[in-house]
């Protein structure tokens, strides 16, 4: 019998969660503020009583959206869509295409690392004191003063300009690489169980967080796919599953369902809902870069591979809707945040609207497009990471600006056993070679 010990701190969360899931959680609200009261011991019990309450509850009937956590179902669900992009890309031109998205990740993951969970207007100021608003590169060193600084001040000279000699470690460049060793060790489209195997070979625990280290608890007590996912696990729609994503669409050029589908079994594995359809999206959305140059038409693309009435599609479409017609992606993101801002800093859907109007505001310009979406706040290193990753497989390695690339002097460091350093164009050769086992070498 599993032992679950939860806190006041998990059963809030556990909370927000089925409330966002569209239960009715109301009659609960009172007795949960109370569980802070009550002693350890009897917080422990209440805690407890009340977690599997939440657990136990059915959507409101009343709740407008259809968000399956089945493959057959979300596919039942989703509009119709071209399910592959046919495009003539030479061999070459594809190589390139991998290679930026590669460094496009690279690059816009260690943009956002020193503004982590900051809110727009934080960064905003910090911006312009150094004379620096807009960004159009890294961050100044001086644009932090020392109280400010949560981590020592090794780190940010590591992650801001005439400080940066490789990109460093970092979960959002963790997941592609190992997603990249699975394909190289199965040679075959990899399952679920595939990638429970890969954590636990070559994932240290302590370098995943929130859903990802939930789901790494229940492996380690036996409990597999699906319920990995569920089992005191309130983080199952964060964007933990989306930063996983790249990876499948680099290895399915033009093949957006193909991608969406392993997408979907490695997300399964640590969340649910729209946590899975934000792996699915964008997977869909970066298969479908490699094989065009028009923002909107991908990301209608990755609509296409999820449900139309989930929440995710919803704020997408609305977000695409008001990119449109808004004048500055700053009027796009007041909307954005009056709509999703009640949801964690670390959601998927609030921080997929982001990467969304980031491309759209950034008007395929590799630079704009990857300052827009770190300048927005939220999770900035996951989200500069997915728009520099799309954008990237848009314009390729030749596309992107030097001042991108070359301070990370080709090299990529993780916290993967057996990985701890590779050189990014030797990554980006090896997933080229590791498609064939998906697409068959096309």
């Amino acid at each position: 019998m599993q032992i679950r010990i939860i806190t006041p701190q998990l059963l809030k969360m556990e909370f927000n969660q089925r409330k966002e899931e569209g239960c009715d959680v109301g009659h609960l609200d009172q007795e949960i503020l109370e569980v802070e009261s009550l002693s350890e011991e009897e917080g422990k019990g209440r805690a407890e009583k009340l977690f599997r309450e939440l657990e136990d509850l059915s959507l409101a009937a009343d709740f407008p959206y259809h968000e399956p956590s089945d493959l057959g179902e979300i596919k039942a669900a989703r509009p119709d869509g071209p399910r592959s992009k046919e495009a003539s890309i030479d061999e070459s031109e594809l190589r390139n295409k991998i290679h930026g998205a590669w460094l496009g990740r690279c690059a816009g993951c260690m943009l956002g690392k020193p503004v982590e969970g900051w809110h727009r207007r934080r960064i905003e100021e910090v911006l312009r004191r150094v004379g620096a608003y807009p960004l159009d590169g890294y961050f100044p060193p001086e644009s932090f003063k020392s109280e400010e600084l949560k981590q020592p001040w090794r780190y940010y000279k590591s992650v801001t300009r005439g400080g940066i000699d490789c990109s460093v470690r970092d979960d959002d460049t963790d997941y592609p690489l190992l997603a990249l060793h699975v394909l190289e060790t199965v040679s075959r489209p990899p399952t679920s169980a595939d990638f429970v195997s890969e954590w636990l070979d070559h994932l240290p625990y302590h370098k995943v967080y929130t859903a990802e280290r939930a789901a790494y608890r229940n492996f380690v007590n036996g409990i597999l796919p699906p319920l990995s996912a569920t089992v005191v696990n309130p983080y199952r729609e964060w964007i933990g599953a989306q930063i996983r994503a790249d990876l499948w669409g680099y290895v399915c050029p033009g093949e957006p369902e193909r991608a969406a589908e392993i997408a979907f079994q490695d997300a399964r594995i640590s969340h649910v809902k729209n946590g899975i359809y934000g792996e699915m999206f964008m997977a869909a959305v970066i298969a479908a870069a490699l094989a065009s140059d028009d923002v909107e038409e991908i990301l209608q693309i990755g609509l296409s591979e999820i449900p139309s009435d989930s929440r995710l599609a919803e704020a997408v479409r609305n977000t695409i809707e008001w990119s449109t017609s808004d004048s500055s992606w700053q009027d796009t993101w007041e909307r954005v945040m009056a709509e999703y801002g009640h949801y964690h800093t670390v959601h998927t859907i609030n921080n997929a609207a982001c990467v969304v109007l980031a491309l759209l505001h950034g008007k395929k310009d590799f630079t704009q497009t990857i300052s827009i979406a770190v300048m927005c706040g939220l999770d900035t290193d996951c989200n500069g990471a997915t728009a520099g990753s799309i954008i990237g497989a848009m314009l390729g390695s030749d596309g992107i600006p030097g001042s991108w690339s070359s301070p990370l002097n080709d090299t990529l460091m993780t916290a993967l056993t057996e990985m701890t350093t590779v050189r990014i164009s030797d990554v980006a050769a090896r997933t080229r070679k590791a498609s064939e086992a998906i697409t068959g070498g096309r």
